[in-house]
């Protein structure tokens, strides 16, 4: 008989219009209202597949106020309710450590002490990421928490137009050999080999080498000899794993690891930047698609890696997932698609790689906004799909997409295109594909500029 339900409920949510169906799934709430957020909240948690280990939660946009104090709200619904044990964000992961430190009670003592250090993209200037890593400070030093919270970023060493020296990831893994080697063992002429072949950082993290391949050194004599010294400490490191881990612990030996492989592609990410085309292909775009697609895909490994940490510390107690918060297209499932002046890229973001490795034990909510003054962006064109969301009751409304329904293809073919924004290059119109790209939407009626956000070029 359960079955027969389930079946005619596919059926009659197969035909729905998308008016209807909009109708049915949408559940309106308040970030003023707790209660009416933790019941989308947690209706949206019944749907999902229990085994999950990392929920995604998209943002429309870069600066928007609304979408990070949402963001903090669900992320402490998740801790209370939800077996939530730590959270991600669109931030270099090397430098997250800091930030973690921080939040387990040790290293610096004030936020202000690792605004800058330990996040990437100026994200650390933003009042709501202050906000959140206060309350999982405050939430750790509680004794009646047992299980303690985590601070991650999930992004590679990179920036949007330039990546990082590897001189961080290397150092980590080489401090990890070294602590189990001691002195005497040749550690120490290995460091300083190692630094002679890293040289400046500056001549790694030169910005003009994304469009020019001539101004990176990822190709450079030392830097190949570099990628080799990596690769030849990587095997090490394998080949001595019951040693490693009988010294110094398996989550420890895990983390250097990590660390050595986040290095190796690191260095590809490098080599990618001074590769040049073959005749007859164009460039820059070609090197910027193939950059973007590594930096997802570390971004992925970063988040698996997160994942399966939490999971192996907390999956016995009922906890041990990760919330992972950045932009909608580098959460989605479906190809990414970024129009950079006159250049068309598309790549396999970070989600399109967790979904096929984790399965249904990854989710993705995807957000979009209905107006932003501040943030150049407009009222929907009428027939556009956040013009359809908007039509029911707000402030915010979340909608369980059932990613795969069958709404009526010429339906979803005559959705009106919503305009981009005039301000905020980082803002991203839902299309028809969202409705797969995403298990949810988040649906808010406005937000404003980021407290802390850099000033919008173009704003008055």
């Amino acid at each position: 008989m359960k079955s027969s339900q389930s079946s005619s409920r596919r059926a009659c949510s197969d035909h729905a219009t998308l008016d209807e169906w909009i109708k049915q799934q949408a559940t309106s709430f308040s970030l003023d209202s707790p209660t009416s957020l933790n019941a989308a909240l947690d209706r949206l948690m019944a749907s999902l597949d229990p085994s999950l280990r990392v929920l995604g939660l998209g943002e429309a946009l870069h600066g928007g106020e609304e979408i990070l104090l949402l963001r903090n709200r669900i992320f402490q619904r998740l801790v209370e309710e939800h077996g939530f044990s730590a959270i991600a964000l669109e931030s270099s992961f090397p430098r997250a450590q800091a930030v973690n430190e921080h939040v387990a009670g040790r290293g610096p003592k004030s936020y202000d002490d690792l605004r800058e250090a330990g996040f990437s993209h100026g994200f650390g200037r933003l009042e709501a990421n202050r906000e959140l890593v206060q309350w999982m400070r405050e939430y750790n030093a509680d004794e009646a928490h047992r299980a303690k919270l985590r601070f991650y970023g999930f992004d590679s060493p990179t920036e949007m137009m330039f990546a990082d020296s590897p001189r961080q990831v290397i150092h980590f893994f080489l401090d990890y050999l070294a602590s189990i080697d001691g002195p005497g063992t040749g550690r120490d002429e290995e460091r300083q080999k190692i630094d002679w072949l890293l040289g400046q950082d500056s001549e790694w993290e030169n910005p003009a080498a994304m469009m020019d391949p001539k101004k990176s050194i990822g190709l450079s004599s030392d830097a190949c000899t570099l990628r080799i010294q990596v690769e030849d400490l990587i095997a090490e490191m394998q080949v001595r794993r019951p040693e490693l881990v009988a010294k110094n612990g398996e989550d420890r030996y895990l983390e250097a690891v990590h660390f050595a492989e986040m290095a190796r592609k690191l260095l590809n990410y490098h080599a990618a930047q001074a590769s040049v085309s073959e005749p007859g292909v164009s460039e820059p775009g070609r090197r910027i698609v193939q950059c973007l697609g590594l930096r997802d895909a570390m971004m992925a490994d970063n988040l698996a890696y997160a994942a399966a940490r939490e999971h192996r510390n907390h999956g016995l107690d009922g906890r041990g997932r990760v919330l992972a918060f950045a932009h909608n297209s580098h959460l989605q499932r479906g190809k990414a698609e970024w129009q950079l002046g006159s250049l068309a890229l598309a790549w396999w973001p970070a989600g399109a790689h967790l979904s096929q490795v984790l399965g249904s034990r990854y989710a993705v909510i995807g957000t979009a906004v209905g107006v932003s003054p501040e943030n150049g962006i407009a009222q929907p064109e009428e027939g556009s799909l956040e013009a359809r969301l908007l039509s029911l009751p707000g402030p915010m409304r979340l909608i369980v997409t059932e990613r795969g329904r069958r709404l009526a293809e010429s339906e979803m073919q005559a959705l009106a295109a919503r305009s981009a924004s005039a301000l905020n290059s980082t803002y991203f119109p839902l299309t028809a594909q969202s409705i797969s790209d995403f298990d949810a939407l988040a649906v808010l009626d406005r937000t404003e500029y980021s407290r802390g956000g850099p000033e919008l070029p173009g704003r008055e």
